[in-house]
């Protein structure tokens, strides 16, 4: 690939890409092979000038001996540096341990098997540029390359958690993504055990916007997960957007006991009036039974509304997060911009 001419002040927006590795010893290879390429300093597009300044694939302590490409690589490549993990965590929390050891002002993520394009690096930095996007979500204009079992839990899951959780982001979100790397590297400090990464990015990023990419074939490599790990990956999914569906039982509570409370007044005059109930008791357990079920889905909605706290507290869901301006850092360096302010990368 023929290396670009630029002007020594022209900006070059430094990218270092993270790839969670579990089972890719015979991919890994042809993946960092592949982005090696965008080590030299690439144009976008739409002309803004960009390079793969360092790769990171994280060690997750997988099913083959992925550790042995890992360390091959980082002797052929110096650019190349393994992130070693004590033991298997998972595929957020792998990614958000490359993450904190980047220094890129921009961070890519990208999977083991090849699927994701380099090529698509630079019009996702296009896309972040031009609508001032935090984070850019890969958007495919091809159905994804796996199952049809996956596809279709994965529809699911984002259906769910756009119109149960209220996650309006939800249908973005793919494991390829452009995040500005300030806001990436405060995520991952923030982050606490069973955060869920991109329903956690929408904790701080200011705009989340999508990208269209090409998702290529997987070849022969096949998937980690199965029906358990989809689940678990779901269910983190829900604990972190929050406790909507809580309050959804609040709010339902709430209404089963005033419409209990309403109901109970009317059995209680039509007994007392009427003697339309000729069943002994019965009047009495309704009105027990219709006041009561729902004061304690109400109850059940506040103690919810309390560990909720604490449990976004925990997941590292943060009061606020301080940024630089974005004029200053790689959002403020379009297309021929030159390194005026100090910041960034000239090359």
């Amino acid at each position: 690939m023929a290396i670009i001419e630029h002007s020594d002040k022209q900006y070059v927006h430094d990218v270092s890409v993270i790839i969670p590795v579990y089972g890719a010893e015979h991919t890994l290879s042809n993946v960092v092979t592949e982005l090696s390429t965008f080590h030299d300093v690439q144009r976008s597009p739409e002309g803004n000038l960009y390079r793969v300044s360092e790769i990171l694939p994280v060690f997750d302590h997988g099913r083959d001996r992925s550790d042995k490409v890992i360390r091959q690589l980082e002797r052929q490549l110096p650019y190349v540096h393994g992130v070693w993990l004590s033991r298997n965590f998972g595929q957020h929390p792998a990614t958000l341990a490359g993450i904190s050891v980047s220094k890129g002002a921009w961070v890519v993520t990208m999977d083991e098997d090849g699927q994701h394009d380099p090529h698509a690096i630079g019009a996702m930095l296009d896309t972040a540029l031009d609508q001032q996007a935090d984070v850019v979500y890969a958007d495919p204009v091809n159905a994804a390359p796996h199952s049809l079992f996956r596809n279709v839990t994965s529809w699911g899951a984002k259906f769910v958690a756009k119109h149960l959780l209220g996650s309006t982001d939800a249908p973005k979100y793919q494991s390829f993504r452009l995040i500005l790397g300030d806001v990436a590297r405060a995520l991952a400090t923030h982050a606490g055990n069973g955060t869920y990464l991109d329903v956690a990015l929408g904790w701080v990023a200011n705009r989340i916007a999508t990208c269209p990419v090409t998702l290529r074939s997987e070849g022969d490599h096949q998937s980690s997960y199965n029906l358990v790990r989809l689940l678990g990956h779901f269910w983190r999914m829900v604990i972190t957007g929050g406790t909507r569906p809580l309050r959804f039982v609040s709010f339902i509570g709430g209404l089963a006991s005033c419409a209990g409370i309403v109901w109970a007044i009317v059995l209680f005059f039509m007994q007392l009036f009427s003697h339309a109930v000729k069943v002994p008791g019965w009047t009495s357990l309704m009105i027990v039974f219709l006041v009561f079920s729902g004061l304690i889905l109400l109850s059940i909605g506040i103690v919810a509304e309390y560990i909720g706290i604490s449990v976004r507290t925990d997941m590292g869901m943060p009061l606020y997060m301080i940024s630089s301006d974005p004029e200053q850092g790689p959002l403020g360096h379009r297309a021929g911009d030159t390194d005026d302010h100090g910041h960034g990368n000239a090359r």
